[in-house]
């Protein structure tokens, strides 16, 4: 068992791997801090680190030909940023950043990649994450097209309160619209009709968790499915 006071204690990946495995990356993990909307990697960038959040969330986001974009998938504790690297990818395909500030653990690519390579723990466990993220994918691809703004951005909330372990989120419309990929004007809309159900409180900038079972009940299904795959992801 790892000391629930250190930091790989935080990220239910590194937690998860026995002692042996863990000591092997211990001297090669580097704590580092970011500041909300700090990219890790851009799109078709070379990805050099890996990243095991703490207590950070992190968005993939699809950027269009257009200049629009929309969020792909969130990584929190749970996982990892820079998943492709062991799946034989050097360049990120998604703009990769910080969406709710804290701290991470860093690793070097290499050092990574070579681990995962021996077929231990540290393998199973990321190809285990792996299905993980393509269930989550999918599920806010379904989500995106069939749900109601409502709905999703229960759901969205709900993803950033389990990550951030805050009932305080600070969230901009710009942001959210982003995320959700949507106007800012439904973003809105949406937001004041969760207010008006109690569920949350809304203003410029920020938005405070009033009533988490309620918003529960008030999301989709996506959410639940979701949570459910990575919940089982280390037991």
């Amino acid at each position: 068992m790892h000391d629930q006071s250190s930091p790989q204690s935080k990220n239910h990946l590194l937690a998860a791997l026995p002692r042996a495995d863990y000591d092997r990356l211990a001297p090669h993990l580097e704590l580092v801090k970011s500041d909300i909307n700090h990219y890790f990697y851009h799109a078709g960038e070379q990805m050099k680190y890996a990243y095991f959040p703490l207590g950070m969330m992190i968005s993939l986001v699809s950027k269009m030909a257009d200049g629009g974009s929309v969020e792909v998938g969130v990584i929190g504790f749970e996982g990892m940023a820079g998943l492709p690297l062991v799946l034989g990818v050097e360049q990120s395909p998604h703009e990769t950043m910080v969406q709710l500030p804290d701290s991470a653990m860093r690793i070097e690519a290499k050092v990574l990649q070579k681990e995962f390579k021996r077929g231990g723990a540290l393998h199973d466990l990321l190809l285990r994450y792996a299905q993980g993220v393509i269930t989550h994918t999918s599920q806010i691809a379904a989500c995106n097209r069939m749900h109601l703004v409502e709905e999703r951005l229960a759901r969205w909330l709900l993803m950033c309160h389990d990550r951030y372990r805050s009932d305080k989120l600070p969230l901009t419309q710009e942001f959210l619209a982003m995320m959700l990929g949507c106007r800012r004007v439904g973003v809105t809309a949406a937001a004041l009709n969760l207010q008006t159900q109690g569920y949350i409180n809304y203003k410029r900038g920020h938005i405070t968790i009033i009533d988490r079972p309620g918003l529960e009940d008030f999301a989709c299904d996506c959410y639940r499915v979701v949570k459910a795959e990575f919940d089982c992801l280390t037991v």
